[in-house]
Formats: structure tokens, C-alpha cells, sequence
């Protein structure tokens, strides 16, 4: 098995394999980033967690499925070529996905990309969980990440994706913390605290530094895999999460 579900064929799935889901969206990241930049670092964070565990004794085969590339960007659709399903119907989405999934698959873990996807998640899951599936999610984070094209998402997507980023029309955005901004965007949207979509500065952004956040996403997957704890939304817990949830 080769840890990607779309490069498998279906006899080389095992009975106890659990499925990991890269959530992601296509939403604008500023001037510098391509509409991927969710669904690319989610695939990359899922499938890097995937490769750490092939081998190691008793794990559980880990296969990454195709990135889901929609997802609920309500607050970024000011912004030309933003594309949302929006969150009643990522919700079913998300349920749909797990029963079937279910049906072969011994769990099921959604590796979210965009924070715009908690709402359905965390109502999603536990409904899932209800249901007697073994289901959970997780967030693709680290440590005073900042919060949107800014220095996080840039120096991981010129790690992942150097050829996307356009650092000569990169410029620092808003950089207030979240929690000033997020009753405006909210009720009004990023446009309306950000003219660029950026929240944050993207300027010193390196893929030196993206390679290290990679890195510590993906040991927060495998430690919130390991750990096997959720909390009342469904979300494996990070015994070591340094103030991250």
C-alpha cells in the first residue's frame, strides 16, 4: 500500500487501515498565494503523518484520501475566484463521506486546513460519533501560527510550493489578533478588515521556516493519533500542544 488512497488499488487495502481526510478550501490568500494554499498544506501535513507511520510497530496503516477542495469560505467570498459550499452543507458532506468511508475503513480522521470547517466539524463529528463510527478531527496548527496569508501560510506553501508564491507582491496585512477582528469579519467578512486578505505579514516568510512548521505539524497528528483523546467536538486533543487546541 502506498499510503495514498488514489495511487491504490483495492486489494492492497487492509481490514485495519484508518483514513485520513485533508480538508482544505478555494479561497483568495492574499495577492501572493494561490486558492489551493488550505487543501495543499492539509495534504501535506496528512500525508507526511502517513509516511511517519508506515513501519512502526503496532500502528495502524495510515492512507491519505484525495483533499476535499470546498469547503465553508463564506467570509472570503468579497474576493473573486473564492468558492464555498458553505456549513450546513459541508456538515452532510463530512457525514456522507464518513459513512461511506466506514463501510472498509477501520477509522476515519479529517486533517483540517481552514478554520472556516470547524463549525461543520464540530457538529459533524460527534453526530458521527454517535452513530458508533470511529471518527475524529484535528487542525493542520502550531503555536502562534498567525492567522491568514501571513507569515505561517507563506513560508509553508514556499516549502510545499515555491513555483505558487509570488513574494514580490507580498505585503504585511492586518495584523491585529484574531480576537479584535473576528466580530467585523464575522459579520462583514475578511474584505472588510483586510482590502488585500491578508491577515498577518507574509514578508519574512522563508521555506526554511516552512519545512520546520511542516515538521511540527505533523508531530502534533501523530501525538493527537497516539494520545487517541477527543473533546466534546470531536477533536483528537495534543497532549503536547504548547497553547495550541
Amino acid at each position: 500500500m502506498t499510503g495514498v488512497l488514489a495511487e491504490t488499488a483495492w486489494p492492497a487495502i487492509s481490514d485495519d487501515v484508518v483514513v485520513l481526510v485533508p480538508l482544505g478550501s478555494t479561497e483568495q490568500h492574499g495577492p501572493h498565494l494561490p486558492f489551493a494554499t488550505d487543501s495543499t498544506i492539509s495534504a501535506e501535513v496528512a500525508r507526511g503523518a502517513a509516511e511517519r507511520c508506515r513501519g512502526l510497530d503496532g500502528s495502524a496503516p495510515l492512507i491519505v484520501a484525495p483533499a476535499l477542495p470546498y469547503g465553508a469560505s463564506g467570509e472570503h467570498q468579497a474576493f473573486p475566484g473564492t468558492v464555498s459550499i458553505g456549513t450546513e452543507a459541508l456538515q452532510v458532506v463530512l457525514i456522507e463521506l464518513v459513512r461511506s468511508l466506514a463501510t472498509w475503513a477501520d477509522g476515519i480522521i479529517f486533517v483540517n486546513g481552514h478554520g472556516g470547517n470547524i463549525q461543520a466539524l464540530s457538529t459533524a463529528v460527534p453526530q458521527l460519533i454517535a452513530e458508533q463510527h470511529r471518527v475524529a478531527w484535528l487542525p493542520c496548527a502550531v503555536p502562534d501560527g498567525d492567522a491568514h496569508a501571513g507569515h505561517t501560510e507563506t513560508s509553508l506553501m514556499l516549502h510545499l510550493a515555491p513555483q505558487q508564491v509570488d513574494m514580490s507582491l507580498a505585503r504585511a496585512g492586518n495584523v491585529a489578533p484574531m480576537r479584535e477582528l473576528l466580530p467585523v469579519l464575522a459579520a462583514s467578512g475578511t474584505r472588510a478588515v483586510s482590502p488585500s486578505g491578508v491577515l498577518g505579514d507574509p514578508t519574512g516568510a522563508s521555506a526554511a521556516e516552512g519545512s520546520v512548521l511542516l515538521g511540527s505539524m505533523i508531530d502534533s497528528v501523530l501525538r493527537r493519533i497516539a494520545g487517541g483523546s477527543v473533546d466534546q467536538r470531536g477533536c483528537l486533543r495534543d497532549p503536547g500542544a504548547g497553547g495550541v487546541r
